[in-house]
């Protein structure tokens, strides 16, 4: 089986090959394809989002192909920037301009109501009309100032209680145990295996 990650951002694609590699599948990424399309997220909801990305990148490559869409949740923001969070500051802005905007909008905001998570929703797209939808989310709050130089994206401000620290000051293999990402992809192990067992006749 060959299984395509339906995704150009890179830090992306290393945080599921991480989880996936095992697998006895052969994970392809943009870098096995000419001319990779940049899906346009056009929906109005993760899910909307994940689905259009996988069955665009399953017809475009003519194989399975699983895309993922995710973001932060702030309650006291009324759950932005959700499905805008790459681009909550902007189009074309770096990950450092949207942490800047999401704390300046936080300003003043006590601990207790900085509550916020991130949500993953993956898509797996064996065929047009064959599609499996997973999700997984991570609780935390929202920290004053930025700190850690691992992951991306707004992991230098989301701060989890169960390890005490933020995402940020994880290591890759620490993230991927419990964060939104890692449990949407434990979620899309468990649909492989049980695609690939149902292949076999097991």
């Amino acid at each position: 089986m060959q299984l395509v990650l339906a995704t150009n951002n890179e830090d992306k694609i290393r945080e599921m090959r991480n989880l996936l590699d095992d697998l006895p599948v052969t994970i392809m990424t943009r870098d096995d394809f000419l001319e990779f399309p940049d899906v346009e997220e056009t929906g109005t909801t993760f899910e909307e989002n994940a689905v259009l990305k996988a069955k665009a990148i399953a017809e475009f490559c003519d194989l399975p192909a699983v895309a993922d869409d995710s973001g932060l949740e702030v309650d006291a923001l009324e759950g932005a920037p959700g499905i805008y969070s790459s681009r909550y500051a902007g189009e074309n802005v770096t990950y450092a301009d949207n942490n800047r905007k999401l704390l300046k909008a936080l300003e003043g905001v006590p601990h207790e109501k900085r509550t916020a998570r991130f949500r993953c929703v993956m898509a797996i797209c064996w065929g047009s009309d064959d599609i499996e939808v997973v999700e997984g989310t991570a609780e935390g709050y929202i920290t004053e100032d930025l700190v850690g130089n691992s992951g991306f994206g707004y992991d230098p401000v989301f701060f989890y209680p169960p390890a005490g620290i933020r995402f940020s000051e994880m290591t890759l293999e620490e993230k991927n145990l419990v964060s939104h990402r890692g449990k949407a992809l434990e979620e899309v192990r468990a649909v492989v295996i049980a695609r690939l067992n149902k292949s076999r006749g097991v």
